[in-house]
């Protein structure tokens, strides 16, 4: 039902059990109705739903129009053909529905009562005035009347007697003596007036208005067709007047808790009068039957696929009335709503029933509880369904190999849980199928290292719980096997995804290839919009998802993009980007906006937008603030890229990993790397950074600190340097080619600088000069000596410092240019002229490419 909140019960004071399953549901039921919080509308059998309702609205978005829209738009029949005809022309959705002319209700209008006569229907909508009363109007003593006296000429009429209710199961007056409503009357007529019913002609009592005798030709099958006709249908009604009780309260109930949500999916009135006559079709006596009976054979002629989604929303969110979290626990499933829990794009109900044994099952339950319970829940489902798996794989092999087919846990030992381990790894070594799970598709996945990992890590978690939480002592289960289960390990045993390489990232940003990823965009939500932004900016793919309407702006002239880094809790982090990102994102902004118009028929209020998904979704959308899935964006791009022939399995995550190497190769720090593309540690930075060696000296030849004949020895800098012994120079007719005007004295020089490549060589320098020092004759000379190397020592010790800062210290000791083998490398061997090396222009940013 959607994120909705969950309702305590509290019902008959005085019972102290804490179980639902047993008690009457419609007592629950008519408990909940009944509260204050229950919106009155939906408590009356005849459920009159306003005609520009919030959630349900059913008529036409035209002013006045009092026609019923069709599925999925604000506009009737008649006005959505006009409309299609006015877009063709280039006229807006807003200025279409200012200047639509209104439509009269077409069929199936209540008119109300007669005017005259309160227990007779009006028949007409312009005089209000039941059949009799009409006729006199139009044909009879006040024929010859004004027309426009039709208020003094009803003062003087006197009310007649009404026939009653319908026959035909069904809550409106009879507007005949046979005692059929104005619909059923006319369905009777169409139907052929299965058995005869007829009224006498008797002038006498047309003129009292008596109802007149009837006849039949089959009086019995006349009653039969009134039992087994379908109730009336009125736009805006919903009839559940010939269901029964607990089937009416959970379709009431249903009503009020899919208006209460935030995110929900559309229900048309016609859908859900769809299924009121279904269910008064089928006697059905409750909806929970129903889906229990399942309905995957059913054709979309027996039962719509609207239908299916009502009965399936509804029945989702009536477990947590029917069932307390006790009853889950015997029941063999988990409702997070229980606990007022729901993870994102996942629904309340998490089945266990795959568990064999039930003190496992238990076990699993209790865990997950206490889970939800704490303030460290997940974020994500993910660590319960590697719960799940790990219970789900112990207890099949428990029930294939353990003495009473592990049921009783009394006589599990040791050697049951060495028994499953090594099954575990001999499937995982061979690459056999799982012994419990199933897939979607009914196929059994493949056992893996990773998958015995998180079984493993798993099953030991859960049943050292047992120790902790006392159940194991209260089950009497062997510590042996409790304990037996080793540590899976912290590692994920995956390669990381390398980059894509020069062949894939052209393949993966050319035009005529982007093009066709358009073209799978059948609905035009952005799909190569959100990747060309991922490749630019290195984002996640659900951040870039994400995005709100207004994310993006210019700030003194730069282009910056605003996100949300969920993952690690940044919300609101801003980066520049592109310029052409820059302009697709603000063309894709207009598109939004027109979807936005054309869907509502206005611009959005001020507050919405904030709001506002910039790639919005089509499903559960009422409000345009739900993005489309992950799950959609990544199955297209999977279709895009196996169209593409690329010979490799390539995934959009992979633009993150080319990015962070192209930002390490242009010059920036793991540091850097790492806040921009906001990661948790330098840890992951590497994770995703691709380095060489010669990567790695052009880092550390961009760490540069001041040298001994500075001001401020060891202070960072940054500038343009030439190349000399031991360092750089900053001097710029020296990095321009020119001569030394003192004559390479760089260690007493303030524009000599100290690179990242250059600290072994500076530590020798230092090893040096303590060495002398400490040979020194006399302690003067060696006091002498320190005070001259001290400014020198001072830029070593903050070349160390600004090393450490960025995370490449031990890399820069690893890195060592002067040993004898080093000289025979290409580096040493390959010369340039200073002056041609300055001349050098810096290569143009390709952060926009992969």
């Amino acid at each position: 039902m959607g994120d909705t909140a969950v309702i305590p019960l509290t019902l008959l004071p005085g019972r102290t059990d804490t179980t639902r399953i047993g008690r009457d549901r419609l007592e629950l039921l008519t408990a909940l109705i009944e509260a204050p919080a229950f919106d009155p509308l939906f408590r009356d059998t005849l459920i009159f739903i306003p005609p520009q309702h919030p959630v349900f609205a059913w008529q036409c978005g035209v002013d006045g129009c009092e026609r019923i829209r069709r599925v999925s738009h604000n506009l009737c029949g008649s006005h959505c053909l006009e409309w299609e005809q006015a877009e063709r022309a280039g006229q807006t959705k807003r200025t279409f529905m200012h200047g639509a002319t209104p439509l009269p209700a077409a069929r199936g209008v209540d008119y109300g009562r007669c005017r005259i006569c309160p227990d007779r229907p009006a028949v007409s909508p312009t005089t209000q005035l039941c059949h009799q009363h009409q006729n006199r109007w139009q044909y009879g003593s006040a024929a010859r009347v004004d027309r426009n006296h039709l208020g003094q000429w009803t003062l003087a009429q006197h009310a007649l007697p009404g026939y009653g209710f319908c026959k035909a199961r069904c809550p409106f007056l009879a507007c005949g003596s046979v005692g059929l409503c104005i619909q059923h009357q006319a369905r009777y007529q169409t139907e052929q007036r299965p058995g005869g019913a007829r009224s006498e002609r008797v002038h006498g009592r047309i003129k009292d208005g008596r109802p007149l005798p009837v006849t039949y030709d089959d009086e019995s099958a006349f009653h039969a067709w009134c039992a087994t006709t379908e109730p009336v249908s009125q736009p805006g009604l919903i009839n559940l007047h010939a269901l029964p009780p607990l089937l009416r309260a959970e379709i009431q109930w249903g009503l009020h808790t899919h208006a209460q949500a935030a995110q929900h999916s559309e229900w048309s009135t016609n859908s859900i009068r769809n299924l009121v006559r279904y269910c008064w079709r089928g006697s059905i006596t409750s909806l929970m039957d129903l889906h229990d009976e399942g309905y995957a054979g059913l054709t979309r002629k027996q039962m719509d696929s609207e239908v299916r989604k009502i009965i399936w929303e509804v029945v989702n969110g009536l477990r947590c009335v029917y069932y307390s979290p006790s009853d889950t626990k015997d029941a063999g499933f988990l409702e997070t709503d229980h606990f007022g829990r729901r993870f994102k794009n996942a629904q309340s109900h998490f089945d266990i029933t795959a568990v064999p044994q039930r003190w496992l099952r238990d076990l699993l339950w209790d865990h997950l509880a206490e889970w939800l319970r704490s303030p460290q829940c997940p974020r994500t489902r993910g660590p319960f369904d590697q719960m799940r798996r790990a219970a789900v794989e112990l207890g099949v092999f428990l029930e294939t190999d353990a003495p009473a087919a592990g049921h009783d846990p009394a006589v599990l030992r040791r050697e049951h849980a060495e028994r499953f381990i090594a099954d575990q790894r001999h499937r995982a070594r061979h690459g056999l199928p799982s012994l419990g799970m199933v897939l979607v598709d009914g196929r059994s996945p493949t056992v893996t290292d990773l998958s015995c990992q998180f079984v493993f890590n798993g099953a030991r978690k859960l049943l050292y719980s047992a120790i902790t939480a006392g159940h194991a002592e209260r089950l009497g289960i062997d510590t042996g096997f409790l304990t037996a289960i080793p540590f899976g390990g912290t590692g994920l045993k995956q390669r990381s995804r390398n980059p894509f390489s020069d062949d894939v990232a052209r393949a993966l940003t050319d035009e005529t290839n982007l093009r066709r990823l358009e073209e799978l965009d059948l609905s035009d939500r952005g799909l190569r919009d959100i990747w060309e932004t991922i490749v630019a900016t290195g984002r996640r793919c659900s951040e870039v998802v994400g995005l709100r309407l207004d994310c993006i702006g210019r700030y003194r002239g730069l282009p910056m993009l605003w996100h949300d880094q969920t993952k690690v809790g940044n919300y609101n982090e801003g980066i520049r980007i592109p310029e052409p990102i820059y302009q697709r994102l603000d063309a894709r902004r207009t598109k939004t906006l027109q979807l936005f118009e054309k869907r509502y028929g206005r611009i959005p209020a001020a507050a919405e937008r904030p709001g506002l998904a910039l790639f919005p979704s089509r499903i559960r959308n009422p409000n345009g603030q739900q993005p489309i899935s992950y799950g959609h964006f990544n199955q297209r791009f999977k279709t895009w890229i196996d169209s593409l022939a690329l010979a490799g399995a390539y995934v959009a995550h992979q633009a993150r990993h080319t990015l962070a190497t192209n930002l390490l190769r242009a010059g920036a720090t793991l540091t850097h790397i790492r806040r921009y593309l906001g990661q948790l540690s330098e840890r992951m930075a590497e994770h995703y950074v691709k380095i060489t060696n010669s990567d790695l000296e052009d880092v550390l030849n961009t760490v540069w600190v001041a040298g001994p004949g500075a001001p401020n020895p060891g202070e960072p800098l940054s500038g343009d340097t030439t190349p000399t012994d031991g360092g750089f120079c900053t001097y710029q007719p020296v990095v321009d080619g020119g001569s030394c005007p003192w004559k390479l004295d760089c260690e007493n020089c303030d524009n000599f600088v100290l690179s990242g490549a250059d600290l072994l060589y500076w530590r020798r320098k230092a090893e040096q000069w303590r060495t002398i020092a400490e040979n020194a004759p006399d302690d003067a000379t060696a006091d002498y000596l320190h005070t001259v190397f001290e400014p020198t020592a001072k830029a070593i010790k903050g070349l160390e410092q600004a090393l450490t800062a960025l995370g490449i210290l031990d890399e820069a000791l690893t890195l060592d240019l002067r040993r004898p083998q080093d000289y025979f490398h290409r580096t040493w061997s390959t010369a340039f002229r200073a002056r041609d090396l300055a001349a050098l222009q810096a290569p143009d940013d390709a952060t926009g490419q992969p």
